[in-house]
């Protein structure tokens, strides 16, 4: 690296630095009384510093978006910076490259082995994350509000949470007084996840089962079982692949049909949430067979998630 680009970097470094300090102080102390400690300090807001970065309790989480220009010494440079300007000792700082399109299939793939976890609270629920092993922690920051919602919606319902990941929204909704919840992932290691987060939040697994499964296989099975929900939420992938199977998920062209599965199990009047953070999506909600079909972006998009050039999810509530 030639001195010119090491000063270059150096300039960027102290530049996103400030930003993310000063974003801190705006931040903390509010999130502090709400007992929010996952939040967004940074998100490419300045268009040359290709970064995002996440505040866990202590830990910093510093992803840069990867493209062919990368080089190894950039985030390294950035990551120092910015654990300096906020106090962060250099143990509690996680390096991570994104990537875009059907590349994001890497994001769930593990980056390393530790198993080391921390706690972090949101609101009065306690959930474990991973910053060390994935890109993804396991606390998904933009669906707090999401999550609310939920929570408010949930009482004396039978729930079903479809790609559940670690279980946060089953957890809201168990606590929110759900009759009973239903979450399902194809991954083992996302189903003992969730099991350790209902654990930690009294979430008893008699009234709120675990599957592990692939989507579709649930939803094909469960349309002749007689259990029938209330109060869905789907948050799948943008893409996956199942090797075994053979089968492929692309959510532009397979969400109405997935959408059209989930409806088939709820009762008549149930609310289906359905989210994506492709940022090419198309939707074709208007031919799926619903009573109000509804996009709630604006109001499930947190405060320290907004961003002036794209959305960090999109989410409509569907009524069936």
């Amino acid at each position: 690296m030639s001195e010119a680009q090491q000063d270059h970097y150096r300039e960027q470094a102290e530049m996103l630095a400030n930003k993310v300090k000063k974003r801190y102080r705006h931040l903390r102390k509010r999130f502090e009384r709400e007992h929010i400690e996952v939040f967004r300090l940074y998100d490419w807001d300045i268009p040359e510093i290709r970064a995002v970065v996440d505040w866990y309790a202590g830990h910093l989480v510093i992803g840069e978006y990867t493209r062919k220009q990368s080089t190894p010494q950039w985030l390294p440079m950035m990551g120092a910076a910015v654990g300096e300007a906020l106090g962060v000792p250099p143990e509690n700082i996680h390096l991570k490259a994104r990537y875009y399109g059907k590349a994001e299939g890497r994001r769930y793939e593990r980056i390393d082995h530790t198993d080391r976890t921390i706690t972090v609270s949101e609101r009065d629920f306690k959930f474990i994350v991973n910053p060390w092993d994935y890109v993804d922690t396991g606390l998904f920051g933009d669906h707090r509000n999401t999550r609310q919602m939920v929570r408010e919606m949930a009482a004396g319902k039978e729930f079903l949470n479809l790609f559940c990941y670690t279980g946060t929204f089953s957890c809201y909704a168990a606590r929110g007084g759900a009759r009973s919840t239903v979450s399902v992932d194809r991954s083992k290691s996302a189903i003992q996840w969730a099991r350790r987060n209902f654990a930690l939040n009294e979430v008893p697994e008699k009234e709120n089962r675990l599957i592990q499964a692939h989507a579709f296989e649930f939803l094909s099975a469960a349309r002749g079982k007689p259990q029938r929900f209330d109060l869905a939420v789907v948050d799948p992938p943008s893409f996956y692949t199942i090797e075994k199977e053979g089968e492929s998920f692309d959510i532009v062209a397979d969400h109405l049909r997935l959408l059209t599965d989930v409806a088939a199990l709820m009762r008549p009047g149930g609310t289906i949430f359905f989210s994506t953070n492709h940022q090419s999506f198309t939707d074709q909600l208007a031919l799926l067979k619903a009573s109000e079909v509804e996009e709630i972006t604006a109001r499930t998009i947190p405060e320290d998630f907004l961003h002036k050039r794209k959305r960090i999810h999109r989410c409509w509530r569907i009524v069936v």
